[in-house]
């Protein structure tokens, strides 16, 4: 005897304890219950075959479940091997034991599902008392009823055999899972549950089966019939949305086994939201109703179902195994999208447009995550702009081989200038947008201008023809800014537009970051990226007023600045109260000062300005308020005088 040995106990098993984990804490759903007696009267059926094949063949194989409301049961019956009286002791009541996994090991049938043993024990989760009635083919004339409350105890009896050899379970229902015997809500679960199984299932007395549904990957449909039959099995299964479009998942390189039908959810644009819906099955039962992980991050709007005998199992039975039979079929479901993506393009063409029109900012992100997408959609997904949706390509050729981007919200002066402008400004703070554009500039070899970013500004907002005079930049800034706003002198078009206060979006930035709720709400490596983008500024200057020197109002306020005339303060109390009225339709968050006196301000200035002569402007400084061109586009008429 080694070390020790004299000292080895035998494990104690708290039979009560181990009940009530595995019946009621090993599941998620009370629904789970009917899954798995629903599965162990499929293999019974599967049993019988195998072992009886004369007397399998001339029986009509079914299973029914009924309900009964007022009684408050739920029956699972079928017409499969039956059990007899040393089965029971043997396999219905140990738990962990179970005869499929043993049957499956010696014939290597893959129709068999069962694995653990433990699927019985669901029961006890919804059942005060679960009676088995039961009769084997191996002893057609024997019956045998077995009776237990809460699994620990039971008791078993002969009876009347079948009139042919079955199982049926009755499950008296707690009162809080009395829901279940409802038919119709048991139709439509047992659709999703059962739609690949090959033995028909009937719900109460119907006489047609709830997964009496065509398969299309099963049947063979011809090639002309081939998509319309896909999209009556998407439209039958999915949940959520009706299919745009359908698209068989086949693996042509062996790296899986899996096969079924992927498609595309109908449903409004979901911007980066998640509605991936993934059912996989195992050898025609549901293993799992939500494997969203096996889809792309970026296919939130696929839908489908697949079914494999590779992928193994969670004891559960509600998860997989995060094997390599997982990750291949992760990879295959990626490569059938793409290539889903490109047949329905070419293929189905009113589909495409729209998938287009559905989804076009989640295909924007998707782009981004593989080569081919972002060569199929380039050309054609749309991009959110401020004159609505326009392809990329159709935002390129508004700005003259230019595409125009705003990374703000826009509101305010930085709204008006993109208007006056007369382009289309693609939407730079959506989902996607800004690397979407900025790939398809390098892809097209064409310049795209970021608004709100400092290079771009440098390209819209050009420097002056002549620099202002520090003492006349030193008037114009104490004049139109408030406390955060930079004065820029600048040139940039219309001409009619005197001035722009363009938020500092590194400013924001950085206020977001250090507000003191930033920790709890940014996970700390991405704050730690944000807070070393944001150092190379102090956040002082939280806006930049660009002056546009080539307006002809600004040109008639410097020259009434320079002659000393006393309406120049007039005139620039009114071009500030409009920055800040404009500014104050714009964002949350932008300086600009304050809106009350900003109004009464205006009111200042018409007073001023509709006074008579001798108390009021100069003719000159009264053009301020004319937005019409001049005759020589200088601001000035020919001639006149100053």
């Amino acid at each position: 005897m080694s070390e020790g040995q004299e000292n080895l106990r035998t494990t104690e098993v708290d039979l009560g304890g181990l009940v009530s984990v595995l019946a009621t804490h090993l599941y998620s759903t009370p629904l789970v219950a009917l899954r798995e007696l629903v599965q162990n009267a499929h293999d019974s059926h599967t049993r019988r075959r195998l072992e009886d094949p004369d007397g399998a063949t001339a029986l009509d194989p079914r299973i029914r479940v009924r309900a009964d409301a007022a009684r408050r049961t739920l029956a699972i019956e079928d017409t499969g091997a039956g059990l007899t009286e040393p089965e029971i002791h043997a396999y219905l009541a140990t738990v962990g034991t179970g005869y499929t996994r043993l049957l499956r090991e010696v014939t290597g049938n893959e129709e068999l599902i069962g694995a653990f043993g433990l699927g019985f024990l669901s029961a006890f989760s919804v059942a005060e008392q679960v009676t088995v009635t039961t009769t084997s083919h191996r002893e057609p004339a024997l019956g045998h009823r077995y009776r237990s409350r809460g699994g620990e105890q039971y008791s078993v009896e002969p009876t009347a055999p079948r009139r042919e050899p079955g199982t049926v379970v009755e499950l008296l229902l707690k009162p809080e899972h009395a829901h279940l015997a409802d038919e119709e809500a048991l139709r439509e679960v047992l659709l999703r549950y059962c739609v690949l199984l090959p033995v028909p299932v009937f719900v109460g007395t119907d006489e047609r089966p709830v997964n009496d549904i065509t398969v299309p990957w099963r049947e063979p449909i011809p090639a002309s019939r081939r998509h319309a039959a896909d999209l009556a099995f998407a439209t039958a299964f999915g949940r959520r949305f009706e299919p745009l479009t359908a698209f068989p998942f086949q693996p042509v390189d062996g790296s899986t086994d899996a096969i079924g039908l992927l498609w595309v959810q109908d449903g409004g644009t979901y911007g980066s939201s998640d509605n991936r819906d993934l059912a996989v099955y195992l050898r025609g039962m549901l293993l799992a109703d939500d494997a969203r992980d096996l889809l792309p991050s970026w296919a939130g709007f696929i839908g489908g179902v697949v079914e494999s005998n590779r992928l193994t199992p969670t004891a559960s039975r509600e998860d997989l195994q995060r094997d390599e039979h997982y990750r291949a079929l992760q990879q295959a479901l990626t490569e059938a999208i793409v290539n889903g993506l490109y047949e329905t393009a070419r293929l189905h063409p009113a589909a495409w447009r729209r998938i287009l029109a559905r989804h076009g900012q989640d295909l924007l992100g998707a782009a981004l995550c593989d080569d081919r997408l972002f060569t199929l959609l380039a050309d054609d997904v749309p991009v959110p702009t401020s004159q609505g949706d326009l392809t990329a390509g159709a935002l390129r050729a508004a700005g003259g081989g230019v595409v125009h981007v705003a990374l703000g919200s826009g509101g305010g002066f930085e709204e008006m200038l993109y208007r006056a402008m007369r382009v289309p400004i693609a939407r730079g703070d959506r989902y996607a947008v800004l690397p979407f554009l900025r790939r398809y500039a390098q892809l097209r070899d064409c310049r795209i201008v970021e608004l709100g970013s400092e290079t771009g500004n440098r390209e819209l907002f050009r420097d002056p023809e002549h620099p202002l005079a520090a003492e006349e930049l030193g008037w114009l800034s104490a004049a139109l800014t408030d406390e955060g706003e930079q004065l820029v002198p600048a040139r940039f078009e219309p001409p009619a537009l005197p001035l722009v206060l363009v938020p500092d979006r590194e400013a924001e930035l950085k206020a977001r970051i250090e507000d003191d709720q930033a920790d709890a709400r940014i996970p700390s490596a991405a704050l730690r990226l944000a807070r070393a983008f944001t150092a190379r500024t102090d956040g002082t200057v939280k806006a930049r007023l660009y002056l546009n020197t080539a307006a002809p109002a600004v040109q008639d306020l410097l020259r009434a600045y320079r002659d000393g005339h006393t309406g120049s303060a007039t005139a620039a109390g009114l071009l500030r109260s409009l920055k800040v009225i404009m500014a104050a339709a714009g964002a949350t968050g932008s300086t600009g000062g304050d809106l009350g006196a900003a109004l009464a301000g205006v009111g200042t200035a018409v007073a001023a300005l509709t006074a008579p002569p001798a108390e009021g402007l100069s003719d000159g400084l009264a053009r301020l308020l004319d937005d019409g061109p001049h005759h020589d586009g200088s601001g000035r008429d020919p001639g006149e005088a100053t």
